[in-house]
């Protein structure tokens, strides 16, 4: 249906930990993707279905071990694994020792991805520059989204990438509840001038990112990180449908994102809620 590219340029701002709380509320069939090549980490945060571990050794691995001759989209199926509450997920490497190997997959893996006929796919390609093959899967996606804190040394690497990448992209601030509006209006009038379809904000919001690691409950559904995670899936996913209603960021994307498929972290339903946005 849609490839949508989730990457950073320097540091560690968080983007697992968005992209899995993204696909979690995410509004229509989604896989996650783990596609950085220096290697993965959703085996070891997060249970399967069963509540047991993940098996690191299927996913991308596995996947490139058969793929040589060509790959097909239901090939992506038959290497993903489900977290607990549903959410598929195709597993990283496990080291990036083994990217070595890999350099031709990327490409082939963007056209796959892009080309499921059943879900989205949120890619997490991680940070940027250090794997320059992964640009032959940025190629294929129909949105990059760049995620960066609001400090000045991250917008500073955040505009240098913006000049390295020949495509339009997303930003999304990862920003202090305290000053989310004003982190979010300083990184927008920093990057005014380059080809941005939007600025957006995710909360940082370290106690919901531990919750996301355990079962969906009350507290993570009310958390900062879960609600405006909602607000950023419904925005996505109706620019890659090409129904966005603006670029005009802290817009809200109406209702909860999550209300139309269900939360997919854990076992427990949350209560439907409107949505609300972030105040400092």
């Amino acid at each position: 249906m849609a490839l949508i590219v989730l990457a950073a340029d320097k540091g560690a701002p968080g983007v697992t930990t968005a992209a899995t709380a993204l696909g979690a509320v995410w509004p229509r069939p989604v896989l996650l993707a783990e596609c950085d090549p220096s290697g993965g980490d959703l085996a070891y945060r997060l249970p399967g279905a069963d509540g047991g571990m993940l098996n690191p050794g299927r996913g991308l691995l596995s996947l490139g071990a058969v793929a040589r001759r060509g790959l097909r989209p239901e090939q992506i199926h038959e290497h993903s694994q489900k977290l607990v509450g549903g959410l598929d997920v195709l597993l990283g490497l496990v080291n990036g020792e083994q990217a070595a190997g890999l350099t031709w997959l990327w490409g082939p893996l963007g056209r796959t991805l892009a080309a499921l006929p059943e879900a989205d796919v949120l890619a997490d390609c991680g940070r940027l520059g250090q794997h320059p093959q992964i640009n032959d899967l940025l190629a294929e996606a129909d949105q990059v989204v760049l995620f960066t804190r609001p400090s000045l040394d991250h917008v500073a690497h955040l505009r240098e990438r913006l000049s390295l990448l020949n495509r339009r992209v997303g930003v999304v601030v990862i920003a202090d509840p305290r000053s989310y509006r004003s982190s979010l209006d300083e990184v927008r009038r920093i990057v005014a001038g380059w080809d941005v379809a939007f600025v957006g904000g995710l909360a940082h919001d370290p106690k919901g990112a531990e919750l996301l690691r355990g079962q969906w409950g009350g507290r993570l559904d009310r958390s900062l990180l879960i609600r405006t995670a909602r607000e950023l899936a419904g925005r996505l996913a109706a620019q890659v449908t090409g129904t966005a209603a603006g670029d005009a960021a802290g817009h809200t994307a109406g209702h909860t994102a999550g209300d139309a498929a269900g939360d997919r972290t854990g076992p427990v339903r949350r209560p439907q809620e409107p949505s609300s946005g972030v105040r400092p």
